[in-house]
């Protein structure tokens, strides 16, 4: 699974670095999305994908990875 993150419609919420720290962060100037990753390890999709869902903006998004 992969995560992306699209800066144009973040609002700096927040709500993504809260809910899983490791995967999202927030950049110091406008405070918005950051990724740490885009490839989401198996143990994180439960927590990953809570954060997507809580996006107020709907700036991020999942998509399956063919490879994986």
């Amino acid at each position: 699974m992969k995560v992306n993150a699209d800066r144009s419609v973040c609002i700096g919420a927040g709500m993504c670095a809260l809910t899983a720290p490791a995967v999202f962060d927030q950049d110091d100037d406008e405070g918005l999305v950051v990724l740490l990753t885009e490839e989401i390890p198996d143990d994180r999709h439960e927590v990953v994908c809570r954060a997507v869902t809580l996006c107020p903006s709907g700036a991020l998004s999942l998509e399956n990875d063919p490879s994986s």
